[in-house]
Order: structure tokens, then C-alpha cells, then sequence
């Protein structure tokens, strides 16, 4: 059964604090298939309006699902590479994503996650990032 819920989600890039971003969003949250679904609107903040976002939560992995005027498919696995293709209105760039700690916690009330990363976009590395997701069903 699909339930509202409140959903933050917190990046920051290298240790650099005033490099954070943070969203805070109504989404809806479910569990299908022994794993948790997170499924929001992006806004004009990200960037990426138009977008609908959705992690996919299991045990051990997340994935992160952009479909709309932005396209992405990211894996998180501890420990493992990721190589996939991220379309923006400006171009589709090649996207490789080393997850390097990935921690989940989560039930049907909602939950946290935290994956530190490393990424490199079309050759260009981009500083470990810490993705630190917030779950709470209304």
C-alpha cells in the first residue's frame, strides 16, 4: 500500500559543508517485491524539473531512477562499480559510480540511508560524495 511520506535527501561533495544540497520533499513510499520504494517530484532547486525520482531500496543496494527531461540509472552496491549513461537536456554524458560504504536502514515506516561515492562524469572525477537519504511516512 503506497503511504505519503516526507523525503530529505542531503549531498555533499568532498568534506566541504558549504558544498551540501538539500532537498526536502512530499513523495509517496511502498514495499513490493522485498524492497522499499521512494518515489518524489524533483523542482526547480535540483535543477531537474520535470524529472520524477525513484530509489528502489533493498537490502544491500539502492538504486536511483531518473525519468523525465533528465534520465539516470545509478547503482549503489558497497564496493562496486556502476557504469551507465545519464541524459540531460544538454547531452548524454557517461557516468561511472564507485560506491564505496553504502548503509540501509529501513522498514515500513520509513528510514535512513547513507552511500559515500566516488563518480566520474565523461573523464571528469568528482570529489567522494556523501548521500545521505531521510524516509518518513506520514
Amino acid at each position: 500500500m503506497e503511504k505519503r511520506a516526507i523525503i530529505t535527501i542531503s549531498s555533499i561533495q568532498g568534506n566541504k559543508e558549504d558544498d551540501s544540497i538539500q532537498v526536502v520533499t512530499p513523495g509517496s513510499f511502498y514495499s513490493k517485491d522485498d524492497c522499499y520504494y521512494a518515489v518524489y517530484e524533483e523542482t526547480e532547486i535540483s535543477g531537474m524539473e520535470g524529472t520524477t525520482t525513484t530509489l528502489k531500496i533493498g537490502p544491500e543496494e539502492l538504486i536511483l531512477l531518473r525519468e523525465g527531461t533528465t534520465n539516470a540509472n545509478m547503482h549503489f552496491v558497497n564496493g562496486k562499480n556502476n557504469l551507465s549513461m545519464y541524459d540531460t537536456p544538454y547531452g548524454t554524458l557517461k557516468m561511472e559510480v564507485n560506491t564505496k560504504n553504502i548503509d540501509i536502514d529501513i522498514n515500513e515506516k520509513g528510514g535512513n540511508i547513507a552511500v559515500k561515492y566516488d563518480m566520474n562524469i565523461s573523464g571528469q572525477m568528482v570529489p567522494e560524495t556523501s548521500l545521505d537519504i531521510n524516509i518518513k511516512v506520514q
